[in-house]
């Protein structure tokens, strides 16, 4: 898919969505873990009231962080497609079709 070296501005954008594809699913479940984590807490905390403010902010940690990381995987997704007339052939998680 890509070549082993950058010699050019395609190449780098290559290697970038390369390691995209790998670190994106790592975020991804690490805002999941967090927001879980949160809501298992704030259920638990059920009786006390200062817990659960304070695990209330693991939910909107982990809401905030699911929202970034697709708000961001959607707009490098739209400039790869606008401009590079290229993007994420499979995106993980989303089957699109054929590759382009």
């Amino acid at each position: 898919m890509c070549a082993g070296s950058i010699n050019t501005f395609k190449d780098f954008i290559c290697k970038a969505i390369s390691v995209l594809n790998d670190v994106i699913p790592v975020l991804f479940l690490l805002a999941t873990v967090i927001f879980l984590w949160g809501v298992i807490q704030f259920i638990l905390a059920a009786s006390n009231e200062k817990e659960r403010e304070e695990k209330k902010q693991f939910i909107i940690y982990g809401l905030i962080g699911l929202f970034v990381i697709i708000a961001v995987w959607g707009l490098v997704n739209i400039l790869l497609y606008t401009f590079f007339n290229t993007g994420i052939e499979n995106p993980p998680g989303l089957p699109l079709g054929p590759k382009i």
